[in-house]
């Protein structure tokens, strides 16, 4: 059961930061795991308990990443992250990418901790059928777009084409046809409630109210292929 990270996970964070390197970490590698990857792991699998019993026919799986930077993406950087993230998503194919999918995640960083429901990387078909959808049945998504932007508690942050792909129905709408991909998130400065069970029930509610947009893009891939893409995979 998760019972709050502790400072000493924050000074760990500090700490691989501005000693990002391996005799540094081999000498504080116990601190990582007892402070800060067993914490993490233990509040994903809560997390995954709460979600899978949301939508049990979903098979909902969640993964928590390592500290390990991908040796071909160091760019310059140390080989350790900083921060650590988990994601409960669906599974995908051997063949899939999971930013390909919508998923849920928290992450916790030496300064901020963030969580939400992201879209990091979807294929030009995907968002395709997304607008497609809000095109053929808007009032949905305009329900959507309303009760996000009276929430507190998240914002809608999108990576966004040079040119809408379409244009939109409502102007409340438009920003989802400016979206390459997207993330409906919270972040803040690290907070008491990390350190203890309230972040449990915070992030409960969080996800929960974020739900409904997961069952709607869920349900927006499942569409065809709008008839452009048809086409285009045709010839």
């Amino acid at each position: 059961m998760f019972e709050g990270f502790s400072q000493s996970a924050v000074d760990f964070m500090w700490g691989i930061r501005f000693n990002n390197n391996r005799e540094w970490y081999q000498a504080h590698k116990e601190e990582y795991l007892t402070a800060f990857y067993r914490p993490m792991v233990a509040l994903a699998d809560e997390m995954l308990s709460f979600l899978g019993a949301e939508r049990p026919d979903d098979g909902l799986i969640r993964k928590v990443t390592r500290i390990y930077r991908d040796a071909r993406r160091l760019f310059g950087r140390g080989p350790y992250k900083d921060h650590l993230w988990f994601t409960v998503e669906r599974p995908t194919a051997p063949t899939e990418e999971w930013t390909g999918k919508p998923c849920f995640w928290f992450e916790l960083g030496p300064d901020y901790w963030s969580y939400g429901l992201g879209y990091w990387a979807p294929k030009p078909v995907t968002m395709a059928k997304l607008r497609a959808k809000i095109t053929r049945e808007p009032e949905p998504m305009e329900r959507l777009t309303r009760r996000l932007n009276r929430n507190p508690e998240f914002s809608l942050t999108l990576d966004e084409y040079r040119r809408p792909r379409a244009a939109a129905p409502s102007e409340i709408l438009e920003p989802w046809y400016k979206a390459k991909s997207f993330v409906i998130e919270h972040t803040e400065p690290l907070t008491e409630e990390l350190y203890s069970r309230a972040v449990v029930e915070r992030l409960k509610a969080g996800y929960a109210f974020l739900l409904p947009y997961y069952d709607w893009l869920q349900s927006a891939d499942a569409e065809p292929e709008p008839d452009l893409y048809e086409r285009k995979r045709k010839t």
